[in-house]
């Protein structure tokens, strides 16, 4: 585990400056510095005063993942490609969360997988491209670059490319259903 980092991530999301977490800590700005950036290591007594200030117990400071991740790059994404579409999941794990948001990518002709009715709410936004979107009872609508849907889940659609070139779009369905 880097101590350091985690105590500059726990003193950032709580908008405490290396100032003020020193002075109720009863440390000097410049050690906590190098505390922060791993040049000195905290005494037990130490890092228990710091825990407690950021009103964390040693334990939680431990655990890995006491402080969700909220942003992620390529190296993050999952990606699964299909025949007919290849779809990339921007947020790992993102089932267990309140929304799923997605890259969709739709090759001239390519289809998306068809969503079936559900009780959430969708939101898209098309990067590229010109994309149509199809209900199951033949309502469509065409959409262009930087065009937006926003739809509940009451019947099954999916997205098309009838076009002849490639498609992008930011898919996010709430609940997870991808």
């Amino acid at each position: 585990m880097d101590i350091g980092q985690r105590i500059r991530e726990l003193r950032v999301s709580r908008d405490l400056t290396l100032e003020e977490l020193a002075d109720r800590c009863e440390l000097t700005k410049g050690f906590l510095s190098q505390l922060e950036n791993n040049v000195n290591t905290p005494s037990i007594q130490t890092l228990e005063d710091i825990t407690e200030v950021l009103g964390i117990s040693m334990s939680d400071f431990f655990k890995e993942d006491s402080i969700p991740k909220v942003t992620f790059n390529a190296s993050d994404y999952f990606v699964d490609e299909k025949e007919t579409f290849t779809r990339i999941w921007l947020v790992p794990n993102a089932q267990k969360n309140e929304m799923e948001p997605i890259l969709l990518k739709l090759a001239p002709g390519g289809s998306s997988m068809a969503i079936q009715s559900h009780t959430g709410e969708e939101f898209g936004f098309v990067l590229k491209g010109s994309p149509t979107l199809v209900f199951a009872d033949k309502q469509t609508w065409r959409l262009k670059k930087r065009n937006t849907f926003y739809l509940t889940g009451r019947k099954e659609h999916w997205i098309e490319n009838r076009s002849e070139s490639e498609v992008e779009l930011i898919w996010v369905c709430t609940p997870p259903i991808f």
